[in-house]
């Protein structure tokens, strides 16, 4: 595999070139330790980033679609994408009346 930073990651699409932003690895650096406090979530993201749980999630799912992210931390990334997909799928099936 190529060292070149403009690898392709999917068919079409480039790797960004440069590191992930700050805001994405400190978030993704929450999520990774945030247990470990023993505050509950919605707390420690406000006193942490100062800003609403539905915001913070926001930011959360903004970085993950970053491919830098994966770089930077592949399993907690794969995890947390796997975890948003059966999310997605469980109130796709809602919707439509059935259980997953």
């Amino acid at each position: 595999m190529s060292t070149d930073a403009t690898v392709r990651w999917r068919a079409g699409e480039r790797w960004p070139s440069g590191e992930l932003d700050p805001r994405s690895r400190e978030l993704l650096e929450f999520e990774r330790s945030w247990r470990a406090t023993g505050v509950p979530k919605e707390r420690a993201v406000r006193a942490r980033f100062g800003v609403s749980s539905t915001r913070y999630h926001q930011e959360l799912m903004r970085a993950l679609d970053d491919p830098r992210a994966l770089a930077h931390d592949p399993v907690l990334v794969r995890r947390l994408r796997r975890l948003r997909e059966i999310r997605r799928r469980t109130r796709f099936a809602e919707r439509l009346g059935r259980a997953s």
